[in-house]
């Protein structure tokens, strides 16, 4: 399977979401909440929260006490490089930058590393294009 996308989506259940808001109104609640329906364990990380989605929320990737797969990224751009390097020393398997986040050098040094990398896409839309003709 050389598409990281549908690799990712069909390979990997569990998925840190960086910058995951508590607000129903914001698009990585919405991913987040949709993901977590699809069957996705969802790990938020979020320094100022407690819980999301009933899940406890983690301060950074490197605090969460499990394994990770994915790492997907609800930050600003300039925020990537940081969480790129935490995803790596925590051993994932996948970074996978929203729509309207990308970084090439953090991308490159996740490939690097060997990491499935997507950038710019929307992973609760790419689960439904892959999932949609399974119904």
């Amino acid at each position: 399977m050389s598409n990281p996308i549908e690799q990712i989506i069909t390979s990997y259940k569990t998925i840190a979401v960086v910058g995951l808001s508590p607000d129903p109104g914001k698009p990585s609640y919405e991913v987040a909440s949709y993901l977590k329906k699809a069957g996705y364990r969802i790990i938020p990380v979020n320094p100022a929260c407690r819980e999301v989605l009933g899940e406890r929320c983690y301060p950074s990737i490197s605090e969460i006490p499990e394994e990770v797969e994915v790492v997907d990224i609800f930050r600003r751009s300039e925020f990537v490089p940081e969480v790129v390097v935490q995803a790596i020393q925590k051993g994932v398997k996948a970074i996978w930058m929203q729509e309207g986040v990308v970084h090439e050098a953090a991308a490159a040094r996740a490939a690097a590393a060997g990491l499935l990398v997507v950038m710019d896409h929307c992973m609760l839309k790419e689960h439904y294009k892959l999932h949609k003709n399974t119904r």
